[in-house]
């Protein structure tokens, strides 16, 4: 579901009553920990400080525009202002297209998101707006009254619709019980006297009824390993926000923003609209992807990325919703126009309206020797099973030759190395890479801690950036494959929750490669690739 974030990937309370324990992920790891190395370090990260230090050394390099297709970036972060990309054809604020791409004043980058009215933020689900759209023709009729050549697109339309009456009753469930969660918490701490109460605060609390001992002993547990902060907005309030956005907003019928970006959203070949504001209403999901691509290494602030010379192009088409299949088109095209030679697409759906408009963009990216990296998703799902898109399966036939799809990992080399949100898939997830607890930057000139495939997809395509950059001559079709066989095995069996049950899968079976991105691998290889 849209920006793939699992910081807020929700699966701690829903379904849980207020006796379940409530999990927070919280555990001890290195700072910078994605770019460690395992055997120096300890942590499973993909070598990036080794291969600066025993590979790059006093090697040149040229820059290499890197895309982010997200929600927005901060352009003025502390940590990422020097290397966004600058559309030198373009001269700021007159008003005018200098360049003639069609793209008005587009110093930055674009939104597909925007007009002169403002932003599109909250959007709905695709799911949503395919039953939306169907409605009007099937909302009335049964199979009776249907014709027969309409007969497979109204049973399609039946199953979308149930789906989205069954996840609008979850949602709202969910809801109801962390509303119910976050006033007991609320009044328990307001008993307490203190803004941020520790384990001993809610310890020495005297309960006066079962629910406030039921908040007792899940905050005694919680607060050994987070702050009441980290847990409170971490879980309780990021959940709150995460139902009612879904039931606001995602899964609601009668709310549709599109008219303030003042398109025809059912022309899927449109191309010429939106605005400049790379940043949007919220720009912390892009802000954290572009960090750990490329956050400048030498500057003694905040992060590292993983590549030392790439510019960030920011293309903003990803609103906290599902992104409409226009918009990533027009985004892999504008990147694509714009010199991009990698591009980052955090973001993912289970529904498309028009895979064909998608297909061409990609094919027209991939016929431009461009690679794209997609996150895999936060839903530990099977993608040999579950449909994810966008996706390289082209509908005529056919897969994208330059196309890298990413699961997320932690930095422990145990039984829980897949994160336990991410998807996977033996045929359908290409590689693994770090996506648990990735610090990087947000907006303010910030740093925050995220978890998903969203932040293990950066990660890769940071490695790309590098590669592209150090051994220009490399095809992407080349650095795809030297990322794919660079990586370090992973000789585990690992737990995967399915449905009810918990199975042992090794790890070999969760990816097409069965391994750990690499920086020092990868560049090794490189230096000697087709040599």
């Amino acid at each position: 579901m849209n920006k793939i974030n699992a910081n807020f990937c929700y699966r701690g309370i829903l379904g849980l009553s207020l006796l379940a324990t409530i999990p927070f992920l919280s555990m001890a790891q290195k700072p910078n920990w994605q770019n460690l190395d395992l055997k120096t370090d300890s942590a499973f990260g993909i070598s990036t400080e080794r291969a600066y230090n025993e590979l790059l050394k006093g090697k040149k390099s040229k820059p290499v525009i890197v895309a982010v297709l997200d929600g927005g970036v901060d352009t003025n972060h502390e940590d990422l202002k020097t290397i966004i990309w600058v559309n030198k054809k373009e001269k700021a604020g007159n008003g005018k297209d200098d360049d003639k791409n069609g793209y008005i004043d587009d110093i930055h980058g674009w939104n597909f998101l925007g007009s002169a009215k403002g932003s599109v933020n909250q959007e709905t689900l695709e799911l949503t707006r395919l039953v939306r759209r169907d409605n009007a023709k099937f909302g009335n009729a049964d199979a009776t009254s249907v014709k027969a050549n309409d007969l497979t697109a109204f049973e399609t339309y039946q199953k979308n619709k149930a789906e989205l009456e069954k996840e609008l009753a979850e949602a709202k469930d969910g809801y109801q019980r962390l509303s119910a969660i976050k006033t007991a918490i609320d009044d328990v701490v307001k008993k307490i006297g203190k803004e941020n109460p520790t384990a001993a605060d809610f310890e020495s609390f005297v309960p006066t009824n079962d629910m406030e001992k039921n908040i007792q002993r899940i905050m005694v547990q919680q607060l050994k390993n987070a702050t009441y902060k980290e847990f409170y907005e971490g879980q309780i309030a990021a959940g709150y926000d995460y139902f009612k956005t879904k039931v606001d907003y995602n899964l609601n019928l009668d709310f549709d923003p599109r008219s303030m970006v003042g398109d025809d959203p059912n022309n899927t070949k449109e191309r010429f609209y939106g605005n400049n504001d790379v940043a949007g209403p919220d720009a912390r999901h892009g802000s954290h992807v572009s960090g750990i691509i490329a956050a400048v290494r030498t500057n003694n602030l905040g992060i590292k990325g993983v590549a030392d010379n790439v510019e960030i192009l920011a293309v903003r088409n990803t609103p906290n919703g599902d992104e409409r299949d226009k918009d990533v088109a027009n985004a892999i095209r504008y990147a694509t126009d714009n010199g991009a030679k990698v591009i980052n697409m955090s973001f993912g759906k289970s529904y498309s309206w028009d895979k064909k408009i998608v297909d061409e963009a990609v094919k027209y990216a991939v016929s431009k020797d461009v690679l794209l990296i997609h996150a895999a998703g936060n839903d530990n799902n099977d993608l040999e099973v579950e449909k994810n898109f966008p996706s390289p399966q082209y509908e005529d036939g056919g897969v994208a030759s330059s196309w890298i799809t990413v699961g997320a990992s932690g930095w422990l080399n145990d039984e829980s190395i897949k994160a336990s949100f991410s998807n996977y898939g033996k045929t359908t997830v290409d590689v693994f890479a770090p996506g648990v607890r990735i610090n990087s930057t947000v907006p303010g000139s910030k740093y925050e801690n995220l978890d998903g495939t969203s932040m293990a997809a950066p990660v890769v395509a940071g490695l790309a950036g590098l590669i592209r950059s150090y051994y220009p001559k490399l095809t992407a079709v080349d650095v795809k494959d030297i990322i794919l066989k660079s990586v370090v095995k992973v000789d585990q069996v690992v737990k995967v929750q399915q449905g009810e049950t918990t199975k042992d899968i090794p790890f070999a079976d969760l990816c097409v490669t069965g391994g750990i991105v690499n920086a020092y691998n990868a560049l090794k290889l490189a230096a000697e690739y087709k040599k």
